[in-house]
């Protein structure tokens, strides 16, 4: 058995800055041993093998003395066997080590990490996420070292944050928990200050919302688009969304390349979906022609709707609406959504055939081995929620002429 911890610290006192005749080594045991030179310099020395005796020795310097105490030295070495005993190399683990606290991954670090290897590929708003992190968080902790970014400081920015929208607090720190937990797991930078942490102690959860127009609600809203009660941007947008039942993004980012106009098909490509997976829509008769005007008036600007808002400008537009028209009840855009579904469920459309539309996944197997997009279902579903909408406002015209051009198409 190997004797341990032979050196004290009146030994290593007595040999230090004392000349000697020639350099000299003295063992503590375990590998640790301290090197004297002769005018008296004390350095920690740690000797190893890896796989065994019949290799090669390392020798490595862990420090010198007295600037390295002797307990301290006694730790490093016996961090150095834990390392042996993993087999890990110490000398490489020192280095990474010194390299982590000369410059240690930052908060900043860890997020920016997250969405460059995580959020620009599977968040749609990642832009809107960037700016939040940049408001509440990269101001206050963005520069601290993660190690040492414990739970109190991560509250503060979430605290300060709570006094203007609970809510969006609550989805500013779940994309936080996230990133730290995909850094972990990447081996990038480990930090648990928010794995205790849940939306609650932070914020407050989007409550779940059942708003559905009602057919006199969403009667008027379709009436006012004929009307020029909005302006051309927000007035194209809401088109398409009651229309399309999409969401809010998929419309406000669409480019003129997901418009197939020989077909009149429209391809949401999967960077724009929430689901990560494209959604085909076929273009209703309805609004052919709508779309054509659009892209007479848009082309230049590659956009559909002539140019990029920020999804705050437009949930902003939205939330207001129903007070314009004195409705009794506040709903949303994204309430548009839900009443698209509703209707067509109540309208008799199969179930899957409204999933499909919304860009929904479908339930279990169905999603892997049925592959079809049933596009001559999902047409005949949106020409007929057209003339439903038509119905609704009390605008029968269109709605003469959309069949005029059904029977043309049937010839």
């Amino acid at each position: 058995m190997v004797a341990l911890n032979k050196l004290t610290d009146r030994k290593l006192k007595a040999l230090y800055g004392q000349e000697q005749d020639k350099p000299i080594k003295l063992a503590d045991g375990a590998g640790l041993m301290i090197r004297v030179t002769k005018k008296g310099a004390i350095s920690w020395i740690f000797k190893y093998r890896i796989g065994g005796r019949e290799t090669e020795a390392k020798v490595i310097t862990l420090g010198r003395y007295p600037d390295m105490s002797l307990k301290e030295a006694r730790e490093l070495r016996d961090k150095c066997r834990n390392w042996l005993a993993l087999g890990k190399d110490p000398k490489l683990q020192l280095n990474i080590e010194v390299q982590s606290s000369l410059k240690p991954v930052t908060v900043r670090d860890a997020l920016e990490y997250w969405v460059e290897n995580y959020g620009k590929d599977n968040r749609v708003n990642i832009v809107r996420h960037v700016a939040q992190l940049e408001k509440h968080i990269y101001p206050y902790i963005g520069e601290m070292a993660l190690s040492d970014c414990e739970t109190r400081y991560w509250l503060n920015c979430f605290d300060r944050a709570r006094q203007e929208s609970p809510v969006a607090t609550g989805y500013v720190f779940q994309m936080c928990k996230q990133a730290l937990k995909f850094c972990r797991v990447r081996r990038y930078a480990v930090s648990s200050a928010l794995d205790d942490l849940t939306i609650p102690d932070v914020g407050k959860k989007q409550n779940k919302k059942d708003r559905v127009l009602t057919d006199k609600e969403l009667g008027e809203l379709w009436q006012s688009l004929n009307e020029n009660k909005h302006i051309p941007y927000y007035k194209h947008l809401i088109k398409i969304l009651i229309i399309f039942g999409c969401r809010s993004h998929e419309a406000r980012l669409s480019e003129w390349k997901e418009w197939d106009f020989d077909n009149w098909i429209w391809t949401v490509p999967k960077e724009h979906t929430k689901t990560n997976e494209k959604i085909i829509r076929p273009i209703p008769i309805y609004i052919r022609d709508f779309v054509k005007e659009l892209y007479s008036l848009n082309k230049k600007t590659g956009y559909l709707l002539g140019e990029l808002k920020k999804s705050e400008a437009v949930s902003q537009y939205g939330r207001k609406l129903w007070e314009r028209f004195n409705h009794s009840e506040p709903w949303t855009l994204h309430d548009l959504r839900r009443t698209f579904a509703t209707k067509l469920n109540d309208m008799g459309i199969l179930p899957h055939i409204v999933e499909q539309l919304l860009g929904h996944a479908l339930p279990g197997v169905m999603a892997i081995y049925n592959r079809s997009q049933y596009l001559p279902e999902k047409l005949d579903t949106l020409n007929k929620w057209c003339e439903r909408l038509d119905l609704l406002s009390g605008n029968y015209e269109n709605l003469v002429i959309l069949k005029v051009k059904k029977n043309e198409k049937k010839r």
